[in-house]
Formats: C-alpha cells, structure tokens, sequence
C-alpha cells in the first residue's frame, strides 16, 4: 500500500498564514475580517477552525515564537560569550527574525497588563527562548551555570533595547549592546 504524504490540516496552514499576517501588520488591532480576508476565508470559518479569536492568538504567538527560537538555534556557535551577545543581537535585527521580536513584544506588552492570552502565552514562550538561548551560549563553550545567569541578562537587556528602540538612534543602541557584552563577559571571570 503507498504511503501518502502527511498533508497538513487547514488549522496548521492558517496558522503559518495568520502568523506571516501578523508579522507584517502587527499584532495589536488584528481584527478577524481584514486577516479572513488575507487567508481567503471568512472570520467565521477561523473561528471554527480555532474556537476564539484569543485561540488563534495564541496559536500566532506560538508560531511566531517557534520560528525565532529555530532562527536561534540555526546560528552557528559564536566566537565566546562576548561576541555571543553581539551575535545574538544582530540576529534579532535580521529580517527573519526581527518581525517576531516585535511581536513578542507587543504580546508581552498586553500581557504584562494580564491581558489573555498574552500572559500565558508570552511566559510559556519564555521558557523556550530563554533555553534557546542557554542552548546557543553553550554551543559557543559557556558553561550551563553561566549560560543561564547570561541568558537571563541578555534577554532582559534585549527587551529593554527592543521597547526603546523608537526612542534611540542606531549609535546609541551598538553602543548599549556592546557595554552588555562587555558585562555579560565580565562575568566569566
């Protein structure tokens, strides 16, 4: 008997669509007809298919999340801890990924507020990307201990360049990376 192919269900084709929807006009305001529209059905049909609007959120948010955390582990292993952070940052600005950095965080944004499904969403994707991270550091020879302390700080640093970013010019951003990873690198002695 042939074997066929496994052809994906329309629930996982509408959400690699909504989410490239949503990485192109942005999270915040996404309103069902506009993105029905764009994936050739109607809102009612998504509903259906997902349940709520919040369903399909959260299903953007997980995509979303998903193709930054692969962006992440496709990079070769930087040169050390300094260089990781530089690495790391230049990866968040590339046009693979910079479209879902900027929706995380507006759905950090709403979720810090408690809005749902933000919060719960947003601390799940937390989880994976900060061992996205470590995973990196330590294929760049940083220990575990030390990767994590580092993701932690790293990460948080990042956020704070990503909500200031409207707010800064481009010098005054390299110049804020490259005292993080002069920081970070202190740490490792």
């Amino acid at each position: 008997m042939p074997v066929v192919p496994h052809e994906p269900d329309r629930r996982e084709v509408w959400t690699r669509e909504a989410t490239d929807y949503a990485l192109q006009e942005g999270l915040i305001g996404l309103s069902l007809r506009p993105l029905a529209a764009s994936l050739g059905t109607s809102d009612r049909m998504l509903l259906y298919h997902f349940g709520t609007k919040d369903d399909l959120v959260a299903a953007i948010l997980r995509e979303s999340n998903d193709r930054a955390v692969d962006g992440i582990g496709a990079m070769p292993p930087s040169e050390d801890l300094h260089a990781a952070v530089h690495d790391l940052w230049s990866a968040l600005g590339s046009p693979a990924l910079e479209p879902c950095t900027r929706v995380y965080v507006e759905a950090a944004a709403l979720g810090l507020l408690g809005r749902e499904p933000y919060a719960t969403v947003v601390r799940q994707a937390n989880e994976v990307w900060a061992k996205a991270l470590v995973a990196h550091l330590t294929r760049s020879g940083v220990a575990r201990p030390l990767a994590r302390r580092a993701a932690t700080i790293i990460d948080a640093a990042f956020m704070g360049f990503q909500l200031d970013a409207p707010l800064v010019g481009p010098a005054a951003r390299r110049r804020a990376v490259g005292d993080l990873a002069d920081a970070v690198a202190a740490l490792a002695g």
